[in-house]
């Protein structure tokens, strides 16, 4: 049973309880409301807000679900509904954790649950796409654990719902607004600002400080198994690992019967945070190694779709990589289009530098920016820029005693010294 699974376990149950309090303690009853009202505030407030720090993220979970759908005509509108999602997420939150408004929000509350939680029931029976995106990036959830988790909100919603004319507020109506308002110009502000540069909080595993080679690599499973055996007299049951097994007591060992074998998972599978990550050239020749694996400073330009890249700014990356190859630090662009795109695209912005193929998938996991600069050594993450924010060559030379410092950290932390 996975880590989140128990934890959605014990919501239900705490919202189970909070129901019967609810229920059958008419004294404790206002203490449950606003328990729910406030459990609901903060994983609101928490799922706008981490949706909020990664809009591109949000456009392409619903890109995800578009087209398993067969609703690619959608795909256009799916940044401003990602936009519309996480703020009006973040304001519920804000609106019930500040109990602001709360005839009115208790409404939206449950209309909003009831909507979800039938429409993950659909996703978990389905299973279009893997992950539902209901925490962006922080909390991966299968489809049926998003399920469960909306089941034990909806408890909750229902109890704010029902008690919602007892629900009373001090403040008078200027102040709430007021304070919706401020949760609205909060959650706008981050999301803009996210959207224009990088995200605040980087939940990818191409995030700084990450060293791709571990990332890589598949978790493997740790289990103990374990092999039943029945007496054939007694009907006694006996487990042994295969280390245990007293087969050569063969006089004891032969009173037993083998029935079934048992399997306790200590430590489960889990694929590896990056896959799908190939570096090919025009002859399809890999250079993962050379380019991911360089020893020395590897800049990465990325653009996942080279007909949507901002070409204001390649100019500037002109000029940068002419200063990166007179000081031999290596440059290289990663897109997700064709050769014939590429080699178009290439004599159109007169850039120098070798371009290479890599899934358009996983290239918008690296940098939420098109195009954007990853700088790497060895395969550790040191910085990303979104287009606007490149800087130029004397402001990296600038910053590399930061990086080298960052490297030694890294070193330390992986020899665990």
């Amino acid at each position: 049973m996975s880590t989140n699974l128990i934890v959605i376990i014990i919501l239900i149950a705490i919202a189970f309880a909070d129901f019967l309090l609810y229920s059958f303690s008419k004294r404790l009853r206002k203490f449950s409301i606003h328990f729910a009202r406030i459990v609901l505030g903060l994983v609101f407030i928490f799922s706008g807000f981490v949706k909020a720090v990664d809009p591109l993220g949000s456009m392409y979970k619903f890109d995800d679900y578009f087209m398993a759908f067969g609703m690619d005509w959608l795909m256009p509108a799916s940044l401003i509904m990602g936009f519309f999602l996480f703020c009006s997420e973040f304001i519920i939150g804000f609106c019930f954790l500040f109990n602001v408004k709360m005839k009115f929000f208790s409404w939206i509350m449950i209309l909003y649950m009831t909507f979800f939680t039938i429409l993950t029931i659909i996703l978990a029976v389905k299973n279009p796409v893997s992950d539902c995106g209901c925490f962006g990036d922080a909390i991966i959830l299968t489809n049926w654990e998003t399920f469960y988790k909306n089941v034990g909100l909806l408890i909750f919603a229902l109890i704010v719902f029902w008690g919602r004319n007892t629900i009373k507020n001090r403040f008078p109506n200027v102040t709430q607004y007021g304070i919706m308002f401020i949760g609205f110009a909060i959650i706008l502000w981050i999301s803009v600002y996210c959207y224009r540069h990088l995200p605040l909080m980087d939940f990818m595993p191409w995030k700084v400080g990450n060293r791709i080679s571990e990332k890589v690599v598949d978790t493997p499973e740790i289990a103990d198994i374990y092999l039943v055996y029945k007496h054939k007299e007694t009907g006694e049951i006996k487990k042994w690992t295969s280390k245990t097994l007293p087969y050569k007591d063969t006089a004891y060992f032969k009173q037993f019967e083998f029935v079934d074998q048992e399997k306790t998972v200590i430590q489960e599978f889990k694929p590896a945070p990056i896959h799908d990550f190939m570096v090919d050239d025009v002859n399809k020749v890999n250079h993962n190694a050379d380019i991911i694996g360089n020893p020395n400073y590897q800049f990465l330009l990325i653009s996942h779709d080279l007909s949507k890249a901002e070409k204001s700014v390649f100019p500037v990356l002109n000029v940068f990589f002419e200063q990166c190859t007179k000081d031999s630090i290596a440059f290289a662009a990663l897109c997700g289009s064709d050769f014939e795109t590429i080699k178009n695209f290439r004599n159109e912005i007169k850039a120098a530098y070798e371009f290479y193929t890599v899934d358009e998938t996983a290239l918008k996991s690296v940098v939420r920016s098109n195009p954007g600069l990853v700088l790497l050594k060895n395969g550790l993450v040191l910085e990303k820029w979104a287009w606007r924010d490149i800087p130029n060559f004397k402001e990296f030379k600038d910053q590399l005693p930061g990086y080298e410092k960052l490297i030694e950290k890294s070193a330390a932390g992986k020899t665990g010294k």
